[in-house]
């Protein structure tokens, strides 16, 4: 399996459980900012590395008179400004093939939303710009499917990338994690990332509503995920997840952040020294039989 470099942070075999997290949508430089600062203080106490999520643009929301974001200028040097002042490198969603260059200049990682990961002309775009990309699953998208999108990746010379589980369609309005989806994307070669924020969003609701996520399930999931052994774990998180703007109902609070990561750490650290090796001292997943 592949580690991936992300500004200095070693993502995959061998490296400790890295940490995606920042609010959904970036509401404001205020919010970012201060959101950012205690994200990184609880990253370092627990000594996890960390890049810092937030979307210039949400375009699958439920009304067209729900909150966006700022648009892709401004919300690229509000996080120009995150990297600047706290050293830590970003990651936000695109949506438009046009996007790429623009988003290159600024992103660590760029992200394809899950409902977007068939989008060859997106993928192609991103692709070519070399940098990291994160690959969501489409929640309508067996694990092995995820080929595809790495092939067209791939094809255009650029092999950084990381694949999120974010949950599978069970039914019209719900969502399940399927924990096998860990081990089949990890066996296309590469590292994956467990979304546990989004897996709990009830569709159908709003998500500014209550009932728009099951937020008592996220420690769980989170604990199931990297017990099988996830390379990085995706966290939206909010310092007011009441007031927010885009999925209020399925952040997490911010004020529960480090409590769940300190689980999640000592999670990995137990079964680390326990996963298989092949001769290479990378995990040898593919040849693994659970004995």
């Amino acid at each position: 399996m592949k580690i991936i470099d992300v500004a200095g942070i070693k993502i995959g075999p061998g490296h400790p459980l890295a940490l995606i997290a920042g609010p959904c949508v970036i509401e404001s430089e205020d919010i970012v900012l201060k959101t950012a600062e205690q994200v990184k203080a609880i990253a370092d106490r627990l000594d996890m590395p960390l890049i810092f999520k937030s979307s210039y643009l949400k375009d699958n929301r439920s009304s067209a008179e729900s909150y966006q974001g700022p648009g892709l200028e401004k919300g690229l040097k509000i996080l120009q400004k995150v990297k600047d002042t706290f050293g830590i490198p970003v990651l936000s969603d695109i949506h438009d093939a046009h996007d790429a260059e623009a988003c290159a200049e600024v992103l660590d990682v760029i992200q394809v939303p899950a409902f977007l990961s068939m989008q060859t002309t997106l993928l192609l775009a991103v692709a070519r710009t070399g940098k990291v990309i994160n690959v969501k699953k489409g929640q309508f998208l067996a694990a092995s499917d995820m080929q595809t999108a790495i092939n067209k990746i791939t094809g255009q010379g650029n092999d950084r990338i990381l694949l999120t589980e974010r949950g599978t369609f069970f039914g019209y309005h719900n969502l399940i994690v399927d924990m096998r989806n860990l081990k089949i994307m990890r066996d296309l070669g590469y590292p994956v990332v467990l979304d546990p924020t989004h897996a709990i969003r009830k569709y159908g609701v709003s998500s500014s509503d209550p009932r728009g996520g099951a937020k008592e399930f996220i420690f769980g999931l989170t604990r199931a995920g990297v017990a099988a052994g996830v390379d990085a774990l995706f966290i939206e998180t909010h310092p007011d997840c009441d007031g927010a703007l885009c999925d209020a109902a399925s952040m997490l609070p911010l004020q529960k952040l480090e409590e769940l990561l300190k689980q999640a750490k000592a999670i990995d650290e137990l079964i680390k020294p326990h996963l298989p090796f092949d001769e290479t001292g990378l995990y040898d997943y593919k040849n693994y039989s659970g004995k």
